[in-house]
């Protein structure tokens, strides 16, 4: 078994992908993101991309976490202020929290249209003019400023368990629909603090995000407590994959196991 990381140590990208692919089994690459006070700061990236097209911020993610490569954006390479701004590269303007394009397309009305952006949790704009991902286990961002974990229910659920293993508290998050990046990155990068999204629809058809996946984003700080939570659960025989026991057996014989008499 690999030596347990413990929350004093430094942070190291490449020992929690590890990690987390022993203990979780995860299939898509642990990727980083970091947000740059200028693009040519954000260039200094070794073997950093930029991008040929015009994207959503949903493929620029799943380029680092689906093809493995570190990428780089500024507004001027994303289609459109709902992309931007999550990231604090547009203004939270009258335009954008009108919400227009969204009223009968996702929204039955202006009204709940205009609601849907109030409600979203994005980062305050004005102070960054860049922002890169790229695969955790690289270390080019050395740290990021968050983590985004792809992984099935049965993973992300031990995930969180790892996560609450010390310091327990109860974590609490919303859902705002379609433009569900506000969950996961726009939440963590605005809060600090570790954010679990569903993956909506343009996350799904752009970004490359498979049906049975959710997304976690999550501040680096917080990884070696969850690597250290994860590692005592499977010593508990708390692991992944979780065994099927069967719907018709005496639960006792299996319970007993964990809980004793």
């Amino acid at each position: 078994m690999a030596e347990t990381i413990t929350t004093d140590q430094a942070y190291d990208g490449a020992r929690i992908v590890a990690d987390l692919n022993r203990l979780l089994r995860i299939r898509t690459t642990p990727i980083g993101m970091k947000m740059f006070e200028t693009e040519a700061e954000m260039m200094k990236i070794p073997r950093i991309r930029r991008p040929k097209h015009v994207h959503a911020t949903d493929q620029i993610v799943g380029q680092a976490s689906r093809n493995g490569w570190t990428v780089g954006v500024t507004m001027s390479d994303l289609v459109g202020a709902q992309c931007g701004t999550v990231i604090g590269l547009h203004p939270r303007d009258e335009q954008w929290l009108s919400g227009s394009r969204m009223s009968g397309v996702w929204y039955g009305t202006d009204e709940d249209a205009a609601a849907h952006q109030a409600a979203m949790d994005v980062l305050e704009f004005g102070r960054y003019e860049a922002m890169a991902v790229s695969p955790l286990a690289s270390g080019r961002l050395n740290p990021p400023d968050i983590c985004l974990i792809y992984a099935t229910p049965a993973q992300m659920i031990l995930f969180i368990n790892g996560l609450q293993w010390t310091g327990y508290r109860k974590l609490e998050w919303g859902c705002v629909g379609e433009s569900a990046c506000a969950d996961s990155w726009g939440r963590a990068l605005a809060t600090g603090e570790p954010s679990l999204s569903i993956p909506c629809f343009a996350e799904r058809r752009y970004g490359g995000v498979m049906e049975d996946e959710l997304l976690m984003a999550i501040p680096p700080r917080f990884l070696p407590g969850v690597i250290n939570g994860l590692e005592a659960l499977s010593n508990n025989g708390l692991r992944y994959p979780i065994a099927p026991y069967g719907v018709n057996n005496d639960v006792r014989d299996g319970m007993g196991v964990s809980y004793g008499d």
